[in-house]
């Protein structure tokens, strides 16, 4: 099994009744914030993640926010190149993963490739690339995509950035929503294809497109696997039977907040404040209608929702939940090592998660707290899930091949697909 360490970078100095007059993203008034919080907030995140690196974890990733204060991130790709540089010179072999650049709402697609090209040669080749089809108050509010476009977009500009670096001669690109009259990026990256994995919160098409092109699905599902987990894995592997795929468990990547502390009690003492922080002035202050405009759920997802609103309705109570609510519900798991690891493995193993993203700074978190959490989950919890699914006979295809990934046969060079060909025709 493989386990990165995944952070957010949140504003960790908001004022204690934020979450009474302010939502977490587009409205929030910059003016609560000042210049130590903010350079703290940003360069902390940067250390913690090179602390998990030195600790062990296969990988570090990280994900993009824009106009935010729960993430202060518009561009995840700058971190990673700092931590992609970091790790090579200090002979750290762990994958580089930024959870995604959001494809939907980008009019830059070609930059994006760029940069993915670029952190995975600073990184030797570890680059893990993430593909969110981004947010829906992200994409039509702050970067103004009708939600409609929202979809289309993602799936045109993700062949796009594909083809950019499959091609090895240059190419015209007339799409329906980009048009560049020569794509001819240099340079290339180090790996013949990055791995490459969408991340979504259970939207049935985005499954499926993961399923039939061989990427790797992350579900990114805040709320915890006992909330919403068996409802989403299991749309997933069904998807996955119907089309006749091997259940393997290295295709699917799940996010998990937890807490580690040396008993149940010192955890809830020691993490507690900083949990309801996080949910209650990040997640839970996004108003639900923010993630879901009017045009961005295509009808897979709509039909999703009508049948079980369960997928978006959690987040409506996180602005008011206490810690022991989130706790009980599984929205984080916290606890001493053993409790952690006994949760951990019961999930990974009821619902075939092959890659966990343990998120083990959050909220208001001190430096100093998160790297303790970090350093006893590597010690105490990451030992027990390496070995889950070692002796199943699975093959990790989406994991870059210098760290013992073995990647899925690359499309022939210079042919476009399918899809391509019915997006430049």
């Amino acid at each position: 099994m493989k386990v990165t360490l995944f952070e957010q970078a949140p504003y960790r100095s908001l004022p204690a009744d934020f979450e009474e007059h302010h939502d977490s993203a587009c409205t929030t008034p910059y003016g609560l914030t000042d210049r130590a919080g903010v350079y703290s907030s940003v360069v902390d995140h940067i250390d913690e993640l090179m602390t998990g690196a030195r600790a062990g974890f296969d990988g570090i990733s990280m994900t993009e926010h824009g106009q935010s204060s729960y993430d202060l991130s518009p561009n995840p790709n700058l971190v990673a190149s700092a931590l992609a540089y970091a790790t090579e010179t200090e002979k750290i072999d762990t994958a580089i993963f930024p959870m995604g650049r959001s494809l939907g709402k980008t009019r830059e697609p070609v930059r994006v490739a760029e940069e993915y090209a670029m952190v995975d040669v600073i990184s030797g080749g570890r680059l893990i690339a993430g593909f969110p089809v981004g947010l829906s108050y992200d994409a039509s509010l702050n970067n103004g995509i009708p939600p409609m476009q929202v979809r289309g977009r993602f799936e045109e500009n993700l062949e796009l950035v594909l083809r950019a670096w499959r091609d090895r001669d240059p190419f015209a690109w007339n799409g329906r929503y980009g048009q560049f009259p020569q794509v001819n990026i240099w340079p290339r990256p180090l790996q013949e294809q990055p791995p490459v994995w969408i991340t979504g919160i259970g939207n049935p098409r985005t499954m499926q497109l993961t399923l039939e092109r061989g990427f790797g699905f992350n579900y990114f599902g805040f709320a915890g696997a006992k909330l919403t987990g068996k409802r989403i894995f299991d749309r997933f592997w069904e998807l996955s039977d119907r089309l006749g795929l091997e259940r393997n468990p290295y295709r699917m990547g799940f996010l998990q907040t937890i807490a580690v502390s040396e008993t149940d009690a010192a955890a809830e003492k020691e993490y507690g404040r900083h949990v309801e922080y996080a949910y209650r002035k990040g997640l839970g202050a996004i108003p639900p209608e923010m993630l879901g405009l009017p045009g961005g759920v295509n009808i897979h997802g709509v039909k999703a929702l009508l049948k079980d609103p369960g997928d978006f309705g959690m987040y409506a109570t996180m602005r008011t939940a206490r810690f022991r609510e989130l706790a009980d519900a599984g929205t984080v798991i916290i606890g001493s090592p053993a409790t952690v690891r006994d949760q951990l493995v019961e999930y990974c193993t009821t619902y075939g998660i092959g890659n966990l993203h343990a998120m083990l700074g959050f909220g208001s978190m001190p430096k100093d707290l998160v790297q303790k959490n970090i350093h006893l989950f590597a010690a105490e919890v990451l030992p027990h899930l390496r070995t889950l699914w070692q002796d199943k006979g699975h093959v990790h295809h989406w994991w870059p091949e210098r760290l013992g990934g073995v990647p899925l046969a690359a499309p022939e060079q210079n042919t476009p697909s399918a899809a391509e060909r019915a997006q430049i025709a």
